[in-house]
């Protein structure tokens, strides 16, 4: 239970750095940013064009809900390859981040660092599902 409470906080924090990047993405979109952002980067949209940020918004309480009600080892396989597969998107971000960007910010580490830790979450859970 203490790891399924560990992966909903962590998906908790996730989900408001994604809704966070979400809408400066769309005041992006709409011309009213003044600043400059990641979010103007190719890199801030990965996967057909859509922001990875609302990717983010599907992602996290998808996984939250998972952990609650996955009761086959084929459910938590699948979890884990999600967080997998998250936690090495936010490896090539990180990397954008740091070399190519060149920009703070703030609301991507902590996505960041929250699909590291849930990646080693969920294979805690899949080894230990009770």
């Amino acid at each position: 239970m203490a790891i399924r409470t560990i992966i909903t906080v962590l998906c908790a924090v996730g989900l408001y750095a994604s809704l966070f990047m979400l809408r400066k993405a769309i005041r992006a979109s709409r011309g009213e940013l003044t600043e400059p952002s990641v979010v103007h980067s190719p890199r801030a949209r990965l996967f057909g064009g859509v922001p990875n940020s609302a990717i983010g918004v599907v992602y996290y309480p998808a996984l939250a809900l998972t952990a609650w009600f996955a009761s086959t080892p084929v459910a938590f396989a699948a979890m884990f390859a999600a967080a997998i597969a998250a936690a090495i998107t936010s490896l090539v971000l990180a990397y954008s981040l740091i070399y190519v960007t060149r920009m703070p910010c703030p609301f991507c580490w902590t996505s960041h660092a929250v699909n590291w830790i849930l990646a080693a979450s969920t294979f805690a859970l899949l080894l230990h599902p009770n």
